[in-house]
């Protein structure tokens, strides 16, 4: 099913705090997954759910006070990161909400476990990312997190979604959730409850997308990039890749003369995103 796309009131909270890596905390948790619901063309081997807007709002209003702390004294934030030694936004993500889920006074989840590893015998099965009690309900919650950025082909079904390697697709990823990520019914000898998947970060239309619909799964409370293989002819500057996660308060570069691949950002109106990827013919030697 598709759905026409509108003009929404996006919630950005993590735009007013100046510390670049607390917007990016604040990112980690307030954002809404870029999934609105689970696409009825993945076969699901293994049901996992997806959290609403609602619920990373609240999450993210309970734990606003805290950020408002390390707004202004980030170094137990910077700390933790430091830890972190691979440049993979990923890992980055996946640590920035390790961060916030320790900080169990701000919601209502105990963490039991991080990056459980499933082994038989010599032979690694799997790993869980978060084992957590929610004791709102007091189930045990399975979390798989990922942070993606995929960009839209032709008619945007599931299977036209691809990263910046072509190999990684929406599709995949899914159906790696759904057979691999989420085949574990215990962890530690607990039984879980319920599985999550945690899927941030942001979705690219095709430049131009004239009269495109959107598939009914596409979470359009998430603000939408473009991408193409054209310099738009509107002033842009092109983010760090830690910027991916959340554009720093003040312009990290100048304004873009010369183009290569990356995120670029443009707030003259209003924030807007492009993807820029060179055509092919450009990396043939003359």
């Amino acid at each position: 099913m598709l759905k026409t796309m509108t003009t929404p009131t996006f919630f950005e909270p993590w735009l007013q705090f100046k510390q670049p890596i607390v917007r990016q905390l604040a990112f980690a948790i307030a954002s809404p997954n870029i999934l609105a619901q689970i696409p009825n063309e993945l076969n699901l081997k293994n049901k996992f759910s997806i959290h609403d807007d609602h619920t990373w709002q609240r999450l993210y209003r309970q734990y606003e006070p805290r950020l408002q702390q390390l707004d202004q004294q980030p170094q137990p934030l910077i700390d933790f990161l430091a830890r972190l030694k691979s440049t993979r936004l990923g890992l980055r993500f996946e640590n920035l909400l390790w961060f916030w889920l320790q900080d169990e006074d701000y919601h209502p989840y105990q963490l039991i476990g991080h990056s459980i590893q499933k082994i038989a015998g010599a032979v690694t099965l799997g790993e869980l990312d978060f084992v957590l009690l929610n004791k709102q309900t007091q189930e045990i919650e399975h979390w798989e997190v990922a942070l993606k950025y995929y960009l839209g082909e032709s008619e945007l079904n599931l299977s036209q979604w691809f990263g910046l390697n072509r190999e990684d697709t929406l599709h995949r990823k899914l159906k790696h959730f759904t057979e691999r990520q989420f085949q574990f019914s215990e962890a530690n000898n607990i039984k879980i409850q319920r599985k999550f998947a945690v899927m941030k970060g942001q979705l690219y239309l095709p430049r131009p997308q004239d009269e495109l619909a959107l598939p009914q799964w596409v979470n359009a409370s998430r603000r939408l990039g473009q991408w193409g293989t054209r310099i738009p002819p509107s002033s842009y500057y092109r983010l760090q890749r830690q910027e991916w996660l959340c554009p720093n308060q003040s312009a990290s570069s100048l304004t873009a003369d010369w183009w290569s691949n990356g995120l670029y950002y443009n707030t003259t109106t209003e924030p807007l995103f492009y993807m820029f990827r060179q055509p092919s013919l450009l990396f043939q030697r003359l």
